[in-house]
């Protein structure tokens, strides 16, 4: 039996997920570029950007994971993780430390499989969790945060260093 064209529609439109690698640098600044919009947040994201050599210095580090999805050359979702060596035992932890999708793609699983691609790294790297956190009112996130895990309350701090 033949798929419904709906469904076929669908999995012909799905974008594609790349890790980038330090010759990305232009899906790294589309990146970049996704992240000041979505969050509202030039100041952090378009202020002060990475020079070159940082960047692919940046990407060519195995604990550093930056995700993309692209449609159509055009990058719509994007996802910054960090993978952190614990001390207590021989394993990691893997931190999300941005994600987002363009608003015009949201809804469309693409948040969830970027998230579902970091998983498969984290497990190859050893990991045994993936910690990511929002803000208290962003109900989108927590409602996708909670069907993939288990949510805990706790309190963040920002510590400045000057």
């Amino acid at each position: 039996m033949a798929p419904h064209p709906d469904a076929q529609m669908r999995r012909e439109s799905m974008p594609r997920i790349q890790r980038l690698q330090p010759s990305d640098l232009n899906l790294f600044t589309a990146m970049l570029d996704l992240f000041s919009t979505a969050f509202d947040d030039p100041g952090s994201y378009d202020a002060r950007r990475p020079q070159t050599e940082y960047a692919a210095k940046l990407l060519a580090n195995p604990a550093f994971v930056a995700l993309v999805a692209i449609e159509n050359g055009a990058v719509i979702g994007g996802l910054a993780a960090y993978e952190l060596p614990k001390f207590e035992q021989e394993r990691s932890e893997f931190y999300i430390y941005d994600l987002a999708v363009a608003e015009t793609w949201r809804r469309r699983r693409i948040a969830t499989r970027l998230i579902e691609e970091v998983r498969v790294i984290a497990k190859e790297r050893g990991a045994w969790v993936i910690i990511i956190q929002t803000d208290h009112g962003n109900d989108p996130a927590i409602a996708l945060y909670s069907r993939l895990g288990t949510r805990e309350d706790v309190l963040h701090f920002d510590i400045p260093v000057d």
